[in-house]
């Protein structure tokens, strides 16, 4: 007749030899505090790799901006002596000038419109 029983129901041999829930649950703690350990170590690991490369980084960066600021100075140089010969030394110097407020001009403008755009997008985010 036990043959019988539906196959949710066990018998008492079976249920013995299987962990209780309780002892379940305490395996199931330990994995996830292993887990969060070892993401943790992950983490600590990709933190410090970023951490040792990241003056590097910053020293080429620093480097590359230095040196587009001096090609820019000698264009600007460049450009003046250009023009001093046809419109003489004052002359040159304010079209270099205002051509150089110009670019600013420009570029502080795409710079605004790109923190206006991104202003709105995080105000309707939240």
């Amino acid at each position: 007749m036990s043959e019988d029983l539906p196959p949710l129901t066990s018998n008492a041999a079976s249920a013995e030899s299987r962990p209780s829930l309780i002892a379940e649950l305490r395996a199931l703690q330990a994995e996830a505090r292993s887990f969060a350990e070892a993401e943790l170590a992950w983490q600590k690991a990709r933190a410090a790799h970023l951490a040792r490369n990241a003056k590097g980084i910053a020293a080429f960066g620093a480097l590359a901006l230095a040196l587009v600021f001096f090609a820019l100075m000698a264009l600007v140089f460049g450009l003046v002596l250009g023009l001093a010969g046809l419109i003489g030394p004052w002359g040159a110097t304010a079209v270099a000038t205002l051509a150089l407020l110009l670019t600013a001009a420009l570029c502080a403008g795409i710079a605004a419109s790109r923190l206006r755009r991104t202003m709105k997008e995080i105000d309707s985010d939240g």
